[in-house]
């Protein structure tokens, strides 16, 4: 029989169930983009933007998602997609964000945009987090603003 890397091929729980089912600290994809995300939340507000929302995502199958929607001191709106590798190998985490993400995530927000009466000025930016998560030490925050356009 076949199984998915997320499917248990032994046991009780399969799919869906053996995700909700993860151990106390085992370290999941999730986990690591849920760290990088935090990490790099950190940097922005930092740097003197505030947080609007995390992870707002459209409704339906076949939408977009944005990692952080953040305002920046000037009032210009920044999506910003939270991209983490831990090696540079295939490019890094930068090279990670296809044509194709890039055109969820201008989906996305666009959508989030059609609340505003008049629209603010906006931005498409991306965080790299570069290193291994479970050593702070070979960990690398970039922000890349203004990343990529809107068609």
């Amino acid at each position: 029989m076949w199984f998915s890397r997320k499917q248990v091929a032994k046991g009780p729980l399969s799919g869906a169930a053996a995700d909700a089912a993860e151990q106390p600290g085992q370290i999941t994809t999730k986990r690591l983009g849920d760290a990088a995300e935090s990490l790099a939340l950190a940097h922005l507000r930092r740097a003197g933007l505030t947080l609007v929302e995390s992870n707002y995502r459209t409704p339906g199958r076949g939408g977009g998602e944005v990692d952080l929607i953040m305002r920046a001191p000037d009032g210009t709106l920044v999506f910003v997609e939270v991209r983490q590798r831990r090696s540079m190998l295939h490019g890094g985490a930068a090279a990670s964000i296809s044509v194709i993400k890039q055109r969820r995530i201008v989906f996305a927000a666009r959508h989030y945009l059609m609340r505003f009466s008049s629209l603010p000025p906006c931005r498409f930016d991306v965080v790299t987090v570069q290193g291994r998560m479970d050593a702070p030490d070979t960990v690398a925050v970039e922000w890349l603003r203004g990343a990529f356009e809107a068609d």
